[in-house]
């Protein structure tokens, strides 16, 4: 029988060492990720256990009646081991059912890890929401490349390149968030009226607190000057781009295409996916097709990123 207990502070290693060993976790599932933001949302992650044992864990926030997992994340879900089974999965859900029911929660919004982050086949919460009669409420579109099938850069992204070699611009890896962040931004603004989701300081923060898997590197000039840059997220089997940005100077000498090259073509060459991630508005009915053009020129090709909703 299937128990499910809140998260608590006394719970982060056992929660952190499932993560590790789970099936379908990343990093960013770790409570050092997770709890960054902690001010701003009601954490209601959950465990659940059958017999005493740890079978899976959901990192959830709460908003009002409704339980989003996680709502300051991009993803979230049951996370659960290699021993997860169908049918375990389905009593799992009754018993989370039962659960949010007693707790006056009346719907749950659940983002599922995409596929290219799972390290071994985790389908399991996709049939029990079939069986729940949950409903699709949001369809992102991410563009990946399957690196062991690369497609070839297209010709305007190879002569970007030539371009920037031409120009001497050099990649490296930095340390300046704060610098860089503040160039997000500016693109952001004025092309998007937006802003970048983590400041300068959160990002700092999080690369100390996971610096093999949180990386930035930019593109400069011989006067050391940062024209371009790509966050990095490691994660396991796939390298994912957090943010990617160039400043105007960078965009006319092909900045961006020598960081993409250098990533995809040298740094993530022992990886299975590299994904540019999504390239959406409008709870994912707009699709920005400049910015997925861009990314298809590279190669990538489209990976869905589902959002469900679990009438309680």
């Amino acid at each position: 029988m299937i128990i499910v207990k809140n998260y608590d502070l006394s719970l982060r290693c056992r929660w952190d060492a499932f993560i590790d060993n789970s099936k379908n976790g990343t990093f960013m599932l770790k409570r050092d990720y997770m709890d960054y933001h902690s001010d701003r949302f009601t954490d209601f992650s959950l465990m659940f256990y059958d017999d005493d044992k740890l079978v899976a864990v959901m990192p959830a926030s709460l908003h009002g009646n409704e339980v989003r997992s996680h709502g300051g994340l991009t993803y979230g879900g049951v996370i659960s081991d290699k021993k997860m089974t169908a049918g375990r999965m389905l009593e799992l859900f009754d018993a989370l059912k039962i659960f949010l029911k007693e707790h006056n929660i009346e719907k749950l919004l659940y983002k599922r890890v995409p596929a290219i982050y799972h390290r071994y086949p985790s389908d399991e919460d996709l049939y029990a929401l079939f069986r729940n009669h949950a409903i699709i409420s949001r369809r992102d579109i991410s563009t990946c490349i399957l690196m062991e099938d690369k497609i070839n850069f297209n010709e305007r992204r190879k002569r970007n390149i030539k371009k920037a070699l031409k120009a001497q611009l050099t990649v490296t890896q930095s340390y300046d968030f704060q610098g860089y962040i503040t160039l997000v931004n500016e693109v952001l603004q004025q092309y998007h009226d937006a802003r970048a989701v983590h400041s300068g300081d959160e990002l700092e923060l999080l690369a100390s607190r996971f610096p093999d898997i949180i990386k930035l590197y930019i593109a400069s000039n011989n006067q050391n000057e940062m024209l371009a840059g790509v966050v990095i997220f490691d994660t396991n089997q796939t390298v994912h781009t957090q943010y990617i940005a160039s400043s105007s100077i960078g965009r006319n000498v092909g900045a961006l295409d020598l960081i993409m090259d250098y990533l995809i073509n040298n740094y993530s060459v022992n990886k299975k996916f590299f994904d540019f991630g999504i390239s959406n508005e409008n709870e994912g009915w707009t699709l920005n097709s400049g910015l997925v053009t861009q990314k298809q020129e590279f190669g990538g090709r489209g990976i869905i990123h589902d959002f469900y909703e679990l009438t309680i």
